[in-house]
Order: C-alpha cells, then sequence, then structure tokens
C-alpha cells in the first residue's frame, strides 16, 4: 500500500470514501482486523453489569467476488474457504472482549484464483440476538504482512450514522495484475443466520 513510511515503524494513516482506491502495489499478504468494545447498550445496574459482562457478538467476513457473483466467503467457522492459504479468518470471537483485534481477515494476493475479482469485507451482527448498536468503538486496521511481520499501515472508522446490522467496510479488487484497496463504508440488512441474505449483501459494493 502507498503509505508514508519511516524507518522505524509505518505511519498510520486512516482511509475513507472520500480518498479513492489506494495501490496495494508491493504488497504480497494484507490483513483486515476487526475489533469492538462491549458496551451495556445504556443499561445500568445489575443488568447492565450482565451485558458487559456477557459481550457483543459481531462477526467479520472476507466474501470472494467472481464479477458480480459471491462464490466463497472466509468467517466463522470457515477459516480457509479455498484451503490453499489465500483467504483466512481467525474465528469466530463472540464476546469483543480483550485488547487488539477481534477477529483477523488475511488475504496473500499471489494465491488467489485469477476467478476471484474483488473481495469484499464486512461486519455483521449474523447471529440470531447480536446487535450492531450495542458494539461500541468499531474499528478496522489495515495491515502489511509482505515481510512476515504484521505492520499496521492504515485504519477504518465505520460510521455511526444509518441503519441495519452490517457494514460492508472495504473491497480489494484487481486491476490488470495488481491490486487495489477501496473503503466502501456502507450500511445495511443482513437476516441473521441466513447465509444467502449474507453474500447478497456483497453484490454491488
Amino acid at each position: 500500500m502507498t503509505t508514508p513510511t519511516t524507518p522505524s515503524s509505518p505511519t498510520v494513516v486512516t482511509l475513507t470514501k472520500d480518498d479513492g482506491a489506494a495501490d496495494l502495489d508491493g504488497v504480497t499478504r494484507m490483513g483486515i482486523g476487526a475489533s469492538w468494545d462491549t458496551t451495556t447498550g445504556g443499561s445500568g445496574g445489575l443488568m447492565g453489569a450482565l451485558k458487559k459482562a456477557r459481550g457483543t457478538d459481531l462477526d467479520a467476513f472476507a466474501i470472494l467476488m467472481s464479477g458480480q457473483d459471491p462464490v466463497r466467503f472466509a468467517g466463522l467457522d470457515v477459516t480457509d474457504p479455498l484451503q490453499n492459504g489465500a483467504v483466512t479468518s481467525t474465528g469466530d470471537n463472540q464476546t469483543g472482549r480483550g485488547d487488539g483485534d477481534d477477529e483477523l481477515l488475511e488475504v496473500t494476493f499471489d494465491k488467489v484464483p485469477p476467478q476471484v475479482t474483488s473481495i469484499v469485507f464486512v461486519c455483521v451482527a449474523y447471529k440470531k440476538g447480536s446487535d450492531l448498536k450495542k458494539a461500541a468503538n468499531v474499528s478496522f486496521k489495515v495491515y502489511d504482512s509482505s515481510d512476515g511481520t504484521m505492520a499496521q499501515v492504515a485504519d477504518i472508522w465505520p460510521s455511526l450514522l444509518g441503519s441495519g446490522n452490517a457494514v460492508a467496510v472495504a473491497k480489494a479488487y484487481r486491476v490488470g495484475s495488481s491490486w487495489k484497496l477501496e473503503v466502501v463504508n456502507e450500511r445495511g440488512t443482513v437476516r441473521q443466520a441466513d447465509q444467502d441474505s449474507l453474500l447478497r449483501f456483497a453484490v454491488g459494493k
């Protein structure tokens, strides 16, 4: 990714939709980490404490597209959909508790087959009973792991406005033999626990 760097560590920039697409020239492996904090949702007393302890369950997905057709996805218990390490997920974090990324999606670009033309990164309150509004400080970190170490180069902050239980965060897409990354930041609704609804949400992004 073309970002300013220093010899000691890369400069972390905040990517927005207005920035347009960022070149991924030289990036062979990229990570998108999703994190969120638990919140009481405005509840106080014992109920608030119980909600805080229980946490909030969001799910991050990488949806692989062939043109406008979703063909695979990584997320939940699908940790390596192509079975070659091209696109992977760390799996399901059900609480949002703890420091760092709650769920991490990684792409190794030279392993992605040519029929995959783009990858849409989505965060959803997917399971029944989960609620995007009960998560605070939802954010996404972009990592360049090309040299074997995971260095954060950018972050993406989704808007708090809008309705629905899902946000399409960003999209990586092919341009010839190269890849680009652009912020999508679009809210919408996915029918909970409905895989077809999840996949349709990525179409047109």
